[in-house]
């Protein structure tokens, strides 16, 4: 008779839970997945993939009033917000059970109820109150948006969650937020007709970028009309019938349709019963503390992705579960390389980056050159859009190794993504330098920049 009901027991049918259960029932282990909502997590119900969606969506605007540079004579245009919605409700449903089915092919098993941690090998199902025993625990529970300090009126506030199920366009939207989820829905919701206004506390949006791309993000959004207000902030909303009057902490006040709330999110570990079994807290960070091989300060309960709060990124969460698989049942110790982590933020214009700032690279490195260049993209000659393409390389001045690349502009994702696989090798500017440019594309200017645009040495202290 085994020792436990399972061996692993998945709490969050996400990305990450997902890709443990599967690797782990692939080594052979009896694995059971409790899921209360719906199986694919935020990324794939109510983040990425209805965000990029949204983004491909609202683009069509553009590419419409670019048409006509071309010789392209089109109509007017009519956009229908519900038809959006109902089309990506069918995308999700279709992956909802693309993720289930590929839970139960690989031998796992799916719950559909909350589940809380009894002890450390012991969870309950609540939509039965039945326990499981597990020889492990893997906690994916992912995060949650967070609306911060409450305020008078932020009943009245949605998150990106709504945001996907709103029953019409808001034709003005109030956004607080300057980062990741705030600029891709301004850029979103501006596309469709919207008229946005963006709140930011900070002195520029998205903090933690590399200062050149946070500039040119902003100049470019407010070229196409988005508002964007800094060192300021939502202290109070108030409703009048279907409108809404924000107040903000400059003494203005802005009125909206609609006012949405993207200032970041928390990981999910409340009512887990993690005091109940010992799981310790991280308390720089709110998530669950791990260590490299994403294994709690309980030797039998695990967790991966953003309840962690480590980088709440879905390929993070998915690399990490597959590690756990790995580690714990494939019996082959696999850690997790967290640094160059290539990222992209579907704003418009589009963002992609891997590796250091420019500033990080300068606190870290005594001789840091850096190739900058912004130009016009082909595509606005004809059209005559206003728009400018960003790129940076950011190289270490003794090694000529490339330490971080930032792109804004069309396809920015996409480049950023093989560039990444350069910056992990540690290639070198003269790498760079000798590889044949593909010419005409944006991209080609990472391989012609030559000249550097500035160099930072740090004096020797005496």
């Amino acid at each position: 008779m085994a020792e436990f009901d399972v061996d692993l027991f998945v709490i969050g049918g996400g990305s990450g839970g997902v890709r443990a259960a599967r690797i782990a029932a692939g080594y052979g282990a009896r694995v059971t997945v409790a899921e209360e909502y719906r199986m694919g997590g935020t990324c794939v119900i109510r983040g990425c993939v209805p965000k990029k969606l949204f983004v491909i969506g609202s683009h069509v605007r553009h590419e419409i009033e670019d048409a006509a540079g071309f010789g392209w004579t089109i109509p007017p245009a009519t956009f229908d917000w519900p038809t959006l919605i109902a089309n990506k409700d069918k995308e999700i449903a279709r992956l909802e059970a693309a993720y289930t089915a590929n839970v139960e092919k690989s031998g796992g098993q799916i719950v559909k109820s909350r589940a809380l941690i009894e002890d450390k090998h012991t969870v309950r199902l609540i939509e039965n109150d039945r326990k499981i025993t597990a020889k492990y625990i893997l906690i994916a529970t992912g995060g949650a948006p967070n609306h911060g300090a409450s305020i008078p009126g932020i009943e009245h506030v949605i998150s990106s969650n709504e945001a996907f199920h709103l029953k019409k366009l808001p034709k003005r939207i109030v956004i607080q937020g300057g980062g990741y989820i705030a600029l891709e829905f301004a850029g979103i919701f501006a596309g469709f007709g919207s008229d946005v206004t963006v709140i930011y506390r900070g002195d520029n949006i998205l903090r933690g970028f590399d200062d050149d791309v946070r500039a040119h993000v902003r100049a470019e959004m407010e070229k196409q009309g988005i508002t964007i207000l800094t060192a300021c902030t939502v202290t109070k909303v108030d409703r009048h019938g279907e409108e809404f009057t924000t107040h903000l902490s400059n003494g203005s006040s802005v009125a909206s349709d609609q006012v949405m709330f993207a200032i970041g999110r928390h990981p999910n570990v409340a009512n887990l019963g993690l005091e109940k079994a010992g799981v310790a807290i991280n308390p720089n960070n709110g998530g669950i503390a791990v260590d490299h091989f994403s294994k709690s300060s309980v030797d039998s309960i695990y967790a991966i992705g953003d309840v962690t709060h480590r980088h709440n990124l879905t390929p993070v969460a998915i690399r990490e579960g597959h590690a756990f698989a790995d580690t714990v049942f494939g019996k082959r110790e696999v850690r997790v390389d967290h640094s160059t982590i290539p990222t992209a933020v579907f704003s418009q214009p589009e963002v992609g980056t891997v590796g250091l700032t420019e500033t990080e690279a300068r606190a870290q490195f005594g001789h840091v050159d850096i190739y900058k260049t912004s130009f016009r993209p082909i595509k606005a000659t004809m059209s005559g859009r206003d728009t400018r393409v960003l790129m940076k390389l950011v190289v270490d001045g003794a090694s000529d190794r490339v330490l971080g690349c930032h792109i804004v502009g069309d396809a920015a994702a996409e480049i950023i993504q093989a560039v990444a696989i350069a910056v992990k090798m540690k290639a070198t500017k003269a790498d760079f330098d000798a590889t044949f440019a593909l010419h005409p594309t944006a991209a080609e200017e990472l391989v012609t920049m030559r000249t550097p645009t500035a160099r930072h040495v740090r004096q020797a202290a005496e």
